[in-house]
């Protein structure tokens, strides 16, 4: 998929919101990518991470032996991913703050994990998930997005292998624009 037909998806379920937003990494920004609407569609989520799996050298697909997500924004799209490659799929969450597994999900000491997020920004949640994958005894050796909005300079300590990348612009609350500093920021995503 080209960039100019993964930004035509997003629009076709505006998924690619405009206004002054809060992103999770404490950021704002004029654009909001919301995965979920995107993915909200079996065939097209499907069509996504196979659009994915085709970006990863075949050599790396081929060692993959389990999908991990962040919950909440990664789970379509590391559930569909586990079925692009044929693996399980299961997710790290934070009830209390620090990722973890739950619900029964275990780890086999060694096991290859790509892990799997919706959007990327500055990588914090995505590192943070890489890290609780490995205290659980998972060995992390590749991590893939639908969306790096770093455009390429987030550094997630393992190959990394975004859909597209994206330069939208971003802002710490002290450095807003004019037009956004105007306007009240919203939270759209998962994490509170």
């Amino acid at each position: 998929m080209t960039e100019d037909e993964i930004l035509s998806e997003f629009r076709s379920v505006d998924a690619l919101l405009e206004g002054h937003f809060l992103l999770s990494s404490g950021r704002h920004s004029a654009y909001y990518l919301q995965c979920a609407r995107l993915l909200m569609n079996p065939e097209r989520a499907g069509r996504i991470a196979l659009a994915l799996t085709q970006k990863m050298p075949r050599e790396l697909r081929n060692e993959i032996q389990a999908v991990i997500s962040p919950a909440m924004g990664g789970l379509i799209i590391g559930h569909e991913m586990g079925r692009a490659l044929g693996v399980d799929a299961m997710f790290v969450e934070r009830p209390d703050g620090v990722f973890g597994l739950r619900r029964g999900f275990t780890i086999t000491p060694g096991t290859k994990v790509l892990m799997m997020e919706d959007v990327v920004t500055t990588g914090l949640s995505s590192r943070e998930a890489i890290a609780a994958i490995e205290a659980a005894g998972g060995h992390v050796i590749a991590a893939g997005a639908v969306v790096d909005r770093s455009a390429g300079t987030v550094d997630l300590g393992v190959p990394f292998f975004p859909l597209i990348q994206l330069n939208f612009p971003t802002y710490a609350p002290d450095e807003l624009p004019p037009e956004l500093a105007a306007t009240e920021a919203v939270k759209p995503g998962s994490r509170k």
